[in-house]
Protein backbone atom coordinates (compact mmCIF):
# COMPACT_ATOMS: atom_id res chain seq x y z
CA UNK A 1 0.00 0.00 0.00
CA UNK A 2 1.47 3.33 -1.03
CA UNK A 3 1.15 6.18 1.42
CA UNK A 4 0.52 9.57 -0.13
CA UNK A 5 2.53 12.15 1.72
CA UNK A 6 1.38 15.72 1.98
CA UNK A 7 2.89 18.71 3.70
CA UNK A 8 0.90 19.46 6.83
CA UNK A 9 2.24 22.93 7.52
CA UNK A 10 3.55 24.51 4.29
CA UNK A 11 4.50 27.83 5.87
CA UNK A 12 6.95 26.02 8.19
CA UNK A 13 8.88 23.83 5.70
CA UNK A 14 12.42 23.05 6.79
CA UNK A 15 15.21 24.74 4.88
CA UNK A 16 18.93 24.12 4.93
CA UNK A 17 20.24 26.77 7.33
CA UNK A 18 22.90 29.27 6.33
CA UNK A 19 25.20 27.99 9.07
CA UNK A 20 26.65 24.49 8.95
CA UNK A 21 24.65 21.94 10.94
CA UNK A 22 23.23 18.53 10.01
CA UNK A 23 22.34 15.05 11.21
CA UNK A 24 23.20 12.12 8.95
CA UNK A 25 20.41 9.56 8.37
CA UNK A 26 23.00 6.77 8.36
CA UNK A 27 22.96 7.03 12.16
CA UNK A 28 19.70 5.05 11.98
CA UNK A 29 20.12 3.13 8.73
CA UNK A 30 23.52 1.72 9.66
CA UNK A 31 22.76 0.89 13.29
CA UNK A 32 24.73 3.60 15.09
CA UNK A 33 21.60 4.65 17.00
CA UNK A 34 21.57 1.40 18.96
CA UNK A 35 25.09 1.87 20.30
CA UNK A 36 24.41 4.76 22.70
CA UNK A 37 22.02 5.80 25.45
CA UNK A 38 19.74 8.86 25.20
CA UNK A 39 22.13 11.14 27.13
CA UNK A 40 24.88 10.36 24.60
CA UNK A 41 22.52 11.20 21.73
CA UNK A 42 21.59 14.48 23.42
CA UNK A 43 25.31 15.31 23.63
CA UNK A 44 25.79 14.28 20.00
CA UNK A 45 22.95 16.52 18.86
CA UNK A 46 24.39 19.51 20.72
CA UNK A 47 27.83 18.86 19.24
CA UNK A 48 26.39 18.57 15.72
CA UNK A 49 24.47 21.82 16.18
CA UNK A 50 27.37 23.86 17.55
CA UNK A 51 30.26 22.41 15.54
CA UNK A 52 31.84 24.05 12.53
CA UNK A 53 32.25 22.53 9.05
CA UNK A 54 35.15 20.37 10.30
CA UNK A 55 33.00 19.06 13.16
CA UNK A 56 34.95 21.01 15.80
CA UNK A 57 33.38 22.43 18.96
CA UNK A 58 35.01 24.28 21.82
CA UNK A 59 32.02 24.29 24.17
CA UNK A 60 33.15 23.51 27.71
CA UNK A 61 31.90 20.56 29.71
CA UNK A 62 30.33 23.00 32.17
CA UNK A 63 28.33 24.73 29.45
CA UNK A 64 27.25 21.48 27.80
CA UNK A 65 26.37 19.95 31.17
CA UNK A 66 24.14 22.93 32.01
CA UNK A 67 22.46 22.84 28.58
CA UNK A 68 21.70 19.12 28.86
CA UNK A 69 21.18 19.07 32.64
CA UNK A 70 23.88 16.42 33.01
CA UNK A 71 26.19 16.17 36.00
CA UNK A 72 29.92 15.73 35.23
CA UNK A 73 29.83 11.94 35.68
CA UNK A 74 26.83 11.54 33.34
CA UNK A 75 28.40 13.85 30.76
CA UNK A 76 31.63 11.87 30.89
CA UNK A 77 29.70 8.60 30.43
CA UNK A 78 27.78 10.04 27.46
CA UNK A 79 31.02 11.26 25.88
CA UNK A 80 32.63 7.83 26.39
CA UNK A 81 29.73 6.12 24.60
CA UNK A 82 30.09 8.45 21.61
CA UNK A 83 33.84 7.86 21.50
CA UNK A 84 33.39 4.08 21.72
CA UNK A 85 30.81 4.21 18.91
CA UNK A 86 33.34 6.05 16.73
CA UNK A 87 31.17 9.16 16.48
CA UNK A 88 33.35 11.76 18.23
CA UNK A 89 36.85 12.29 19.49
CA UNK A 90 37.68 14.51 22.44
CA UNK A 91 40.87 16.14 23.52
CA UNK A 92 40.10 18.71 26.18
CA UNK A 93 38.80 21.32 25.36
CA UNK A 94 38.00 20.26 21.77
CA UNK A 95 35.32 17.89 20.54
CA UNK A 96 35.31 16.69 16.94
CA UNK A 97 32.21 15.10 15.44
CA UNK A 98 33.53 12.44 13.06
CA UNK A 99 32.27 11.52 9.62
CA UNK A 100 30.42 8.21 9.61
CA UNK A 101 32.07 5.12 8.20
CA UNK A 102 30.58 4.08 4.86
CA UNK A 103 29.54 0.60 6.02
CA UNK A 104 28.42 1.53 9.51
CA UNK A 105 29.97 0.44 12.77
CA UNK A 106 31.54 -2.98 12.67
CA UNK A 107 33.32 -4.88 15.39
CA UNK A 108 34.85 -3.15 18.35
CA UNK A 109 35.55 0.51 17.63
CA UNK A 110 39.16 1.43 17.05
CA UNK A 111 40.55 3.97 19.51
CA UNK A 112 40.97 7.44 18.08
CA UNK A 113 43.59 10.08 18.64
CA UNK A 114 44.02 11.03 22.27
CA UNK A 115 42.78 7.72 23.68
CA UNK A 116 44.94 5.43 25.75
CA UNK A 117 45.35 1.82 24.60
CA UNK A 118 47.01 -1.07 26.34
CA UNK A 119 50.10 -2.68 24.86
CA UNK A 120 48.02 -5.84 24.40
CA UNK A 121 45.48 -3.95 22.24
CA UNK A 122 48.23 -2.43 20.11
CA UNK A 123 50.03 -5.75 19.62
CA UNK A 124 46.79 -7.55 18.81
CA UNK A 125 46.03 -4.96 16.15
CA UNK A 126 49.55 -5.01 14.71
CA UNK A 127 49.98 -8.80 14.74
CA UNK A 128 46.47 -9.52 13.55
CA UNK A 129 43.69 -11.43 15.20
CA UNK A 130 44.44 -14.59 13.20
CA UNK A 131 47.61 -15.16 15.22
CA UNK A 132 45.51 -15.71 18.35
CA UNK A 133 43.61 -18.71 16.97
Amino acid sequence: MKINKMVLCPHRLRKVPGQFSWVDQRLVRQGYIQRCEPAAWALYLVLVIVSDAQGLSYYSDGTIGRMLRLDPVSLSAARSQLIEAGLVVYQKPIYQVLGLEDNGPSGPPQPRSGQIRSLNEILTQVLGKGAQA
